[in-house]
């Protein structure tokens, strides 16, 4: 590569982002509606003890994704878990300027030798597709709460009519389903794409895929799971300190057709903020009023577990040489 190009990417390309993605967060939070009043009712949460919890549990959330990481990338190189954790947060702040998440994969693969970028990318997919499992089963989960069992705990069931609701469920679980089979078939995809004349270059790449064992594939998919327990939670308490009186159980639940539907809904990372609060409105709406502290919660949570994160990733990848010198 030309000397020249090299200093550009090494030396400019990260200060770019950073402006870019400092600019579009900002942009995000100012277009706000009421967010004078939202902001308010975050600051006056920060005395309760259950803000401060939702903090520390940021770092449970990424840390359980930097291992998660650490493990899928162990048999390309070792990588130690700080390393990993700077590598998930630097992933983290490039997918805010991209569509679905996408430019996570690019952060990610800084901290990865030049040799081995192109299969971690497959690597890193692996880890997505995890997590996009295990949120779209709890979120099935929580359609089929309340479709039918909402009703034994006193709760009315007023989130949309019964056959869009059936709709959205049984495309869910067939979506799910897909999933589930693509992720633990991943070794056969590849050896179908063996047997398909003009695929070397690309079953290259993928090769790694079909050395992960089903017991790896196993701990991943756990540690997917304890995270999406982590991060709901986080919103529940987000959501009882801004004085949103919604029983826990219904508020669980109710999280988690939020967290499915963001799944499922294309979104721009640098965009997201006004689906987000406006998602969680539509679906909280039907059992409570108190719409400020919704918003105020959908605000807190988008700024806790994205933009603390991107924010520091952006920095991490100021520090990273992305193309070495030979």
């Amino acid at each position: 590569m030309n000397k020249n190009i090299k200093i550009l990417i090494n030396w400019f390309l990260g200060p770019i982002f950073f402006v870019l993605l400092s600019w579009s967060l900002y942009r995000q939070v100012v277009n706000q509606p009421d967010l004078s009043h939202r902001w308010t009712e975050i600051r006056s949460s920060w005395n309760d003890f259950k803000f401060p919890l939702v903090i520390l549990m940021l770092f449970l959330n990424w840390g359980i994704e930097a291992r998660k990481w650490q493990l899928l990338i162990r048999h390309l190189q070792p990588l130690s878990f700080f390393t990993s954790f700077k590598s998930v947060l630097a992933g983290s702040s490039i997918t805010m300027l991209t569509p679905n998440r996408v430019g996570e994969y690019g952060g990610r693969i800084l901290y990865v030798e030049e040799g081995n970028r192109i299969k971690a990318i497959s690597l890193a997919i692996v880890g997505s597709i995890s997590q996009l499992l295990v949120t779209m089963i709890m979120g099935c989960l929580g359609l089929i709460f309340l479709r039918f069992f909402a009703i034994d705990y006193g709760i009315s069931f007023n989130l949309l009519p019964v056959f869009w609701l059936n709709v959205l469920l049984y495309l869910s679980i067939g979506i799910s389903i897909i999933i589930l089979l693509f992720y633990l078939r991943l070794g056969s995809l590849v050896r179908i794409l063996e047997r398909v004349g003009r695929s070397e270059k690309i079953t290259r790449y993928l090769q790694v895929l079909d050395e992960l064992p089903g017991k790896k594939l196993g701990q991943i998919l756990f540690l997917s799971f304890i995270r999406y327990i982590v991060f709901v939670l986080q919103y529940i308490l987000l959501i009882k300190v801004m004085q949103v009186q919604i029983p826990g159980i219904l508020c669980f639940w109710l999280v988690s057709i939020f967290y499915l539907v963001i799944a499922i809904a294309p979104t721009i990372g640098f965009i997201e903020l006004p689906l987000r609060v406006s998602a969680s409105w539509e679906i909280f709406k039907f059992y409570t009023s108190n719409e400020l502290g919704i918003g105020a919660a959908g605000l807190g949570i988008w700024l806790i577990n994205l933009v603390i994160p991107a924010i520091i990733g952006s920095l991490l990848i100021l520090s990273v040489k992305i193309v070495k010198e030979r």
